[in-house]
């Protein structure tokens, strides 16, 4: 069982990431909370520090590399960091009309949510593979094991995570650095609160932030939760295209415009 001391958590603003903070702050943990606005995880920061956490905060966008990792190697040498959640993710669906998703809604889900992944562990896999030790977490979804037939672009950027979550693992065996890739079902959260549409086996992010500190405790390489619903997409895979389809047709959505794109 790991005991993480040194703890770094993008997306931290809401949702899972301000759960997974509460559920790691107690004392002797450094907690580095990271979110576009800085100002929004000041409570949550406080919070932390009266469980004992010693917090930093930070107002990045992960799609700034170079803003990203100067303040991650300058932590990191304070503070040796041994587990990196790479939390920070956005939603997107259809156009109007269930037309095709716009160009400018395609590139900003890729470049948060897989660049944003890339970002944040290429500024300290090499830190961590020199100290031989430490653990990546990686936020994929249950759509990026199956994707969802009004968010393509979303499906793919998760899909992306696991795929590089698997590279990451076999590369960083040797140096001791573990990998854990997270696939969540419908976790309640103000980017669940968008999605208009079925929202089966819908979990609390405290329940989510549980299982997947318990996953990173353990040092599991792969979460997917609930399980009815990671079950039945692994079931899924075994038949054919059409039969596929025809079971996520009742998966239909709208998802509502996420007012953080227009900042």
């Amino acid at each position: 069982m790991n005991d993480f001391r040194s703890i770094v958590i993008t997306g931290a603003s809401g949702g899972i990431g301000t759960e997974l903070a509460r559920a790691f702050a107690r004392p002797g943990v450094v907690l580095a909370l990271i979110a576009r606005d800085a100002a929004r995880i000041e409570p949550l920061a406080d919070a932390c520090r009266e469980a004992g956490a010693n917090v930093t905060t930070a107002g990045i966008d992960v799609r700034d590399r170079e803003a990203l990792h100067r303040f991650l190697e300058a932590h990191d040498t304070a503070h040796p960091v041994d587990l990196l959640i790479a939390n920070a993710g956005v939603t997107c669906g259809l156009g109007e009309g269930r037309s095709r998703e716009s160009d400018a809604d395609a590139d900003w889900l890729t470049d948060v949510n897989y660049k944003g992944a890339v970002h944040t562990v290429s500024a300290l896999v090499e830190r961590m593979r020199a100290r031989k030790g430490g653990r990546i977490v990686l936020m994929s979804s249950l759509a990026g094991m199956r994707g969802l037939p009004d968010m393509p672009s979303y499906s793919a950027t998760k899909a992306a995570l696991i795929a590089y979550g698997e590279s990451l693992r076999g590369w960083l065996r040797r140096d001791q650095v573990g990998v854990t890739v997270i696939c969540p079902g419908f976790v309640t959260s103000p980017m669940s609160a968008r999605h208009m549409g079925a929202k089966p086996f819908e979990i609390s992010a405290q329940k989510a932030a549980r299982i997947i500190k318990r996953a990173a405790e353990k040092g599991k390489p792969f979460r997917a939760f609930p399980f009815p619903l990671a079950l039945g997409i692994r079931l899924s895979k075994f038949l054919p295209a059409w039969a596929s389809d025809l079971c996520y047709a009742p998966m239909t959505a709208g998802v509502k415009r996420d007012p953080r794109k227009d900042l």
